[in-house]
């Protein structure tokens, strides 16, 4: 990033580099706005975009799961010796089971300690003691 010289007036009194100033300022602040503005347009219409691809992802993975689902429960009843309801209640008791199992994966992890809000915690008490007594930091 290159450093640009800004043209000043030697002869201009305090009055005018206050108003250049004044001008540059609220040149610079809308200028901000409207770089937000398209930064902004750009992460939605990104996020959009993301959010489709996420959309058809979970539907193609809910039909593959739904035949994946009768594959197994085919299999199991051919096993059976063709009762197609043995297989239908194992293959349940098995998507039973890896549910159970997710759900209990998932619960251990928010039982978890969250490191940064901890650290945060520690910093903000450390803070406050700091203000309260300068002297013994």
């Amino acid at each position: 990033m290159e450093a640009h010289r800004v043209p000043t007036d030697p002869s201009a009194g305090i009055t005018d580099l206050v108003q250049q100033l004044t001008a540059d300022t609220k040149r610079l602040a809308s200028d901000e706005i409207r770089l937000a503005k398209l930064e902004m347009r750009e992460s939605v219409k990104r996020t959009g975009k993301g959010a489709i691809w996420l959309g058809v992802a979970f539907g193609v993975g809910v039909v593959m799961m739904v035949a994946l689902t009768v594959l197994l429960a085919t299999l199991i009843g051919r096993l059976a010796s063709g009762h197609m309801w043995v297989g239908a209640i194992a293959t349940g008791l098995i998507e039973l089971g890896l549910a159970a199992w997710l759900v209990i994966t998932g619960v251990k992890s928010f039982g978890g300690p969250s490191y940064t809000l901890e650290a945060t915690r520690e910093e903000l008490a450390e803070t406050t003691r700091f203000v309260a007594n300068p002297r013994a930091g």
